[in-house]
This record gives structure tokens, sequence and C-alpha cells, in this order.
């Protein structure tokens, strides 16, 4: 497939991102950045983003996970950051983005994973754990979301998708509105989204870095259809994906823990649907965190220091035999003391 890369000086001296530029090969030729730092034998945390934002936005969770001995990397979604960027919206699914991160995770040959899912991080992480469940330890689901449309989810989400008699669907309008103002919007700018989604105000500086990806419309290719994907009917591909997943989460007895904030409607609900379906998470410290939609910006200290208390919580329980993974014990007693 044809793809672009965005030239590496729209990434200089970008604030607070401090980080060496890392990439691995996934699908067909494609590159994925990823940004990473602390001890490379630290436990592994897996920090996935969704739209519009890239590694960017972990950029004060990564250093605080490093700075306690964890190992943090957040990788870049195919048509975002500096990863490579086809250029067709056709070459975007929610399978091949799945795809495309299960192969970094094969890449990098990650194991012991604590899963951290944002936005369409979940979808695409879930989705990737699903897959593959052995290389994963727990998960952090923060602001995320599992749409299918299920007529189950009535009356438990704010921003309502759910299927009714009939064949018919109920939408909540402001989702409804954001998928085709992404589609239909002669001009279609991360920073303002994230500007909105934010409580906090972001720099100028801050802002121009979540525009540094895309500096043209050729470049954003994969972050105009990824409101395409969002299954908004039963019958959708992507609805049918997340039923899979969904199946699998029903059945996660490790870790599962939900971390979301107070002021987002995009995905308020979903903790308690979380909470309510996945045995992993029955018994949990679950965090409610200050902020909008994009958390890691208004409580990225905060979120990170939950991040790392549950995994320390894990490894202690693990220790007492209220838990599996011996193995995870061993390696990160040093670590998470």
């Amino acid at each position: 497939m044809d793809a672009l890369r965005t030239p590496d000086d729209r990434f200089a001296d970008l604030p607070d991102y401090p980080f060496t530029p890392a990439y691995a090969d996934v699908g067909d030729g494609l590159r994925m950045h990823y940004a990473a730092a602390g001890p490379a034998d630290g436990p592994v945390v897996l920090l996935m983003h969704g739209q519009p934002t890239w590694s960017y936005l972990y950029r004060h969770v990564i250093r605080e996970l490093a700075d306690k001995g964890v190992r943090a990397i957040a990788p870049d979604l195919i048509g975002y950051g500096r990863s490579d960027k086809p250029t067709s919206r056709f070459d975007y699914s929610l399978k091949a983005h799945i795809g495309w991160v299960a192969d970094f995770v094969e890449a990098l040959n990650l194991r012991d994973i604590t899963l951290v899912c944002q936005d369409w991080g979940g979808p695409v992480g879930l989705g990737v754990l699903a897959r593959n469940p052995d290389r994963f330890a727990r998960v952090v689901a923060a602001n995320t979301i599992l749409h299918n449309a299920d007529p189950e989810l009535e009356g438990r989400l704010t921003w309502t998708v759910h299927g009714i008699e009939g064949e018919r669907v109920v939408i909540q309008e402001a989702l409804l509105d954001y998928v085709l103002m992404s589609l239909r919007s002669p001009e279609f700018r991360a920073s303002v989204l994230v500007d909105f989604a934010t409580q906090r105000s972001l720099s100028t500086a801050e802002l121009a870095a979540y525009d540094a990806p895309f500096p043209s419309e050729e470049h954003m290719a994969g972050l105009r259809q990824m409101s395409a994907l969002i299954p908004l009917t039963r019958n959708d591909p992507g609805a049918r994906i997340n039923n899979k997943t969904v199946a699998v989460v029903r059945e996660w007895t490790k870790p599962f823990l939900t971390a979301y904030s107070t002021g987002d409607p995009a995905t308020q609900g979903w903790a308690e649907v979380f909470q309510s379906v996945v045995p992993g998470a029955a018994g949990q410290e679950h965090v409610q965190l200050a902020g909008g939609h994009f958390l890691q910006e208004d409580s990225g200290v905060e979120l990170a220091r939950a991040i790392r208390g549950f995994m320390v919580r894990c490894v202690t329980e693990a220790r007492t035999g209220r838990a599996t993974g011996q193995r995870t014990v061993s390696s990160w007693s040093r670590a998470l003391r």
C-alpha cells in the first residue's frame, strides 16, 4: 500500500517529549513508531491511544512510570504520530489496526503486559488481547469503549448506542454529529479536538504537538477514517470484532481496573459496564480521576500512580497466594517494591 512518513522536523523540540524515536516493522512493510522509557528489564506497560492523538498524549504518564522502575511503551497507531500513514482511507479498519498492533507486540516480544487503553486504544488493545491473551497480565481501561450496539447497553451509557426492536438503533446525536463532522469538514485538526475534550488549558506548543503528525490532508486519511469505523449498528464489521473481544473479556479472570474521568460524557457508563461483565474487575480498587476525555492531559501523573498502584497490589496479592502469576512476581518484585 502507498504510505507517507511525516517529516522528522515536524517533531523537533516538542514540549515534555524527550523520547528517542524507535520503530518496529508491522503489516506489509509499514513502520510503527513508539516512545519508550524505563529499565529494559522492568515490568511492561503498553499505553494505547486513540483518535486524534498519538504517543505524545502519554508523555507525563511515561515519565512517571519510568521513574518508578516500569518499562513504559507507547506506540503510535498506524496513521498517527511518527508511524507510517497509508494514503487511502480504505486501508484502515478495526481489523487492520488490531493486526498492526498484534505485529508490534510480537516484534518486541512483549510479555506479562499491563495494557492501558484509552479511546480507540480499547477496541484495538483489547482486540489484540483477545487474539493472544497469554501475553497480557492485567488491564487498565481508561475512558474507553467497546461498542457493538448490543440492546443490553440500553440505559447504561450517556452517549447511547444500542439496538432496539425492528432492527433499529438508538444513537446519541452528539456521537453521530462527530462522525459526520470528521468525514465532511474541510478542516479537521487534532488540536481542536484535544483542546475541546480537555479541561486544563493546553499551551500553544502542546496543541501544535498534536497537529505535528498531520502536515497535509494527505497525511490525515487514518485520522479521518477512524470515526467511520465506530460500530453504530449490530451489522458493522467492527461490531462483529468487538463481539468476539467482549466474549474474551467476559472470561477474563486476570486483574482488570477501570480508571475513568469525571468529565467525559462520551465514555460515561462504560466503567460500570466493564465492572459488571469482566470477572477480573471484581474486588478491584477502581479509580475515578478529574478531567475530560483526555485524562492523560488533565490527570496524567495521577493516572500513572493509579496504574503502578494497581500493579503493586497485583504483585502483593500474588505473593500471598490470592492471585496467579509466579513468574511475574519473581521478575517484578524488585522493580515494584
